[in-house]
């Protein structure tokens, strides 16, 4: 980050001196009238490398919800899966795998989502919880043959939700690159200045296209940190597909 913001301020740096050289050694003749296509030109490359890194930064934490998403659909769905196989399996692992597989939701439902709604992670009971439905789905040795198969497919349907598990738990860990945030707040803080520098003048229309450029972009840095986050916020993804299996 550090190495990152010290090359971009040099190549700012670097452009500003290569103006001033210009300005000091090669100034502007009497006969000559300033170049205002120039400067409508530099303003429009602002914007459109400021577009490309906004879109760079909506499409990217769009996918990450998007991800979180598919990853508690396929968790929650996993675990009723388990929940409807226990009913196969002997008397005594049937009640084990139940309880179990409700604990288990409990706890995802009632502690880890008020703590990714609050930033933080998951802790490692989930994890016991799932260790502990492993072993319960152990079938002994007498079982029949269509108690074996039940248990294959049950061990299939663990394996899943610990792949949704791992998949969510690295949903509430990611987030946006710092330097793409850099990046959104000085694109967009540049892209309104200059429509204060170059060629238009104090009018009610200057005021009505600051205001509305002013306000898109304030609502796409907003939507952008908002979906940044996939577990809290007003577009979070929540623990639905649970509570409704179970």
């Amino acid at each position: 980050m550090t190495e990152t913001l010290a090359i971009v301020l040099g190549v700012a740096l670097l452009g500003a001196a290569a103006v001033l050289v210009k300005h000091h050694f090669w100034p502007m003749g009497p006969d000559e009238e300033p170049r205002e296509d120039v400067a409508e030109y530099i303003s429009m490359m602002v914007g459109v490398l400021y577009a490309l890194v906004l879109g760079l930064a909506l499409v990217s934490v769009w996918d990450a919800n998007s991800s979180a998403e598919e990853h508690v659909q396929a968790e929650a769905g996993a675990a009723h899966q388990v929940h409807l196989l226990a009913d196969g399996l002997p008397a005594v692992q049937r009640e084990r795998m139940k309880s179990g597989v409700e604990a288990y939701v409990r706890h995802v439902t009632d502690v880890e989502w008020p703590a990714m709604e609050r930033g933080e992670l998951p802790d490692g009971h989930g994890w016991q919880l799932l260790s502990g439905l492993r072993s319960a789905g152990q079938v002994p040795e007498g079982a029949t043959r269509a108690q074996q198969a039940t248990a294959q497919e049950m061990l299939v349907q663990l394996v899943l939700l610990d792949d949704a598990r791992r998949g969510r738990e690295a949903d509430a860990d990611d987030g946006l690159p710092p330097v793409l945030w850099f990046g959104l707040i000085v694109g967009g803080v540049l892209t309104v200045a200059f429509m204060f520098m170059f060629g238009v003048q104090r009018s009610v229309s200057h005021v009505v296209m600051v205001m509305g450029l002013s306000g898109l972009i304030a609502f796409m840095v907003l939507l952008i940190h908002q979906l940044d986050a996939p577990f809290s916020g007003l577009l979070s993804v929540g623990a639905a597909p649970f509570t409704r299996h179970f």
